[in-house]
This record gives structure tokens, C-alpha cells and sequence, in this order.
């Protein structure tokens, strides 16, 4: 995945990615950020949060705050972290459904899961499907990373459904044909802006914002302390007031 990313079609596909990145975790707040796969691509630079980690599921060169772990069993307590990003981690995980149910049980009750993936319904994905075929029969070149499962969109939302994920907002883009040289990318331009508008689903790939909701949780803001109620202090006789009009005595008996 990261040599494919140093390729035209990578840094057209990071451009529009990083652009994403930065506008959704700027105003995420919280304590504890992390970022699980492709430690190249600095995906919370843009994020305010004091505790930020990157995570990867192979040995590299780490940075002073990079870790190494199994995306399905994280170092983290549950209810730990505030923001979870997750950049082609998903597609790249052996077990993206225990990925995605240990992302649940890390992030704190509305925490924001955030995650990119491929799209394989989109130009990118049936050049990658017709090389598949093309590979059968003994000629073709994939133009995709050949690691990893694309997960379609609406898939995708399906699991995070299951796991009270809330779809807060997503996008597409890189609706350039499969083209490799930097050249013809750059004249399909046009297609950026005539694809948000016309085939908005068909980019060639997604950008996602999720929400952990937890059922029968209510959020409490300050106003939940109620005013402390007024002491009824005790009145003097002498002092209550009296009605007015003729005093009525009765004969005690």
C-alpha cells in the first residue's frame, strides 16, 4: 500500500484525503487521539487534542509517539479515546469486523471514529476487477494495491449500524479514470467538480465520520444541578399577619 501511495494515482488519492483529514478532526476535541495504519500519512496534524498516538500493525521506523499493535486487541482501556482514525486500515486488516469492535470498545461513548477506504464501486474498482480477470487468464496488471478487501460504502454502514455507529458525515472523491501518469490526472480535473455533482457515489474513494452513540445514555450539560431550594425558616406568631376585617371568636366549650 505504501509504495502504490508514492505513485500519481497515491498522491492524487493523499491530496484529496489529507484536505478531508484536516477540515473533520480540527474541531474534534478531547484528551486522547489516535491513528491506526499508514504512519506516513500524518492524519491528526490538524487535530487540537493533547495525547495524540499513531499506531502500526507492522515494526517500522517509530516516531516518538508511534506504537505497534494488533488492531484487534489495542493497549487501550475501554471508554479510553476520543477520536479514532482510521485510513485504509479497514481494507488492509486480516479482521476488519474485530478492527471495527475494538474501535467500539475503545472510544468513549460519542467519541468520533473516522475512516477511509477504496471504493470499489467507482472507475478505480472495475479497472481493479477487470485485472483480477485478466490475471486468470495469464496477462494484466493490477492498478490498485493488490493487498487488502476494499469494503463497499453501504457495507460499511451497515457494520458500524450494528455496532451503534452513527454516520455523522461522509464524502467522496478522486473521480479521475485509472490513469498512472500525473499528466492525464491533471486533465481529468474536471471531473472533480462534475462528479460531486452528477455520479457523487462513484468516487474513487470515501471519507466517513462516525459518531459511538449509547442507548439509554442522555448526555448532561451544567444546567442538571438544580437550585438549591430556599429553607422554610420558621415564622413568629407575633409576626404573621393578621386578616383583616372583624375577628371571629368562637366558645371553646
Amino acid at each position: 500500500m505504501q509504495q502504490w501511495l508514492e505513485t500519481p494515482p497515491g498522491r492524487y488519492l493523499l491530496d484529496w484525503e489529507r484536505s478531508q483529514l484536516d477540515s473533520a478532526v480540527a474541531d474534534i476535541f478531547g484528551y486522547h487521539a489516535l491513528q491506526l495504519g499508514l504512519p506516513t500519512l500524518d492524519a491528526l496534524r490538524a487535530n487540537r487534542m493533547p495525547h495524540r498516538w499513531v499506531a502500526d500493525s507492522q515494526p517500522g521506523d517509530p516516531g516518538p509517539q508511534a506504537l505497534v499493535a494488533d488492531f484487534s486487541a489495542l493497549p487501550f482501556a475501554a471508554g479510553s479515546l476520543d477520536l479514532l482514525v482510521l485510513p485504509h486500515a479497514l481494507e488492509l486488516s486480516p479482521d476488519p469486523h474485530a478492527t471495527l469492535r475494538e474501535a467500539e470498545r475503545v472510544l468513549v461513548p460519542e467519541g468520533r471514529l473516522v475512516v477511509c477506504g477504496l471504493n470499489p464501486a467507482s472507475l478505480w474498482g472495475l479497472r481493479q476487477r477487470r485485472a483480477h480477470l485478466y490475471r486468470k487468464l495469464g496477462f494484466g496488471e493490477l492498478f490498485l494495491p493488490q493487498a487488502g478487501d476494499f469494503i463497499g460504502y453501504w457495507r460499511l454502514r451497515d457494520w458500524l449500524r450494528l455496532l451503534s455507529f452513527e454516520v455523522e458525515s461522509a464524502a467522496f472523491g478522486c473521480y479521475s479514470p485509472a490513469v498512472r501518469s500525473e499528466k492525464w490526472l491533471r486533465r481529468f480535473e474536471w471531473m472533480e467538480r462534475a462528479g460531486d455533482r452528477w455520479w457523487p457515489i462513484f468516487g474513487a474513494v470515501y471519507f466517513l465520520v462516525a459518531v459511538k452513540r449509547v442507548r439509554g445514555m442522555k448526555l448532561l450539560g451544567s444546567s442538571w444541578k438544580s437550585a438549591p431550594a430556599l429553607a422554610a425558616a420558621p415564622v413568629s406568631i407575633a409576626n404573621q399577619v393578621r386578616p383583616s376585617g372583624p375577628t371571629i371568636q368562637r366558645e371553646i366549650h
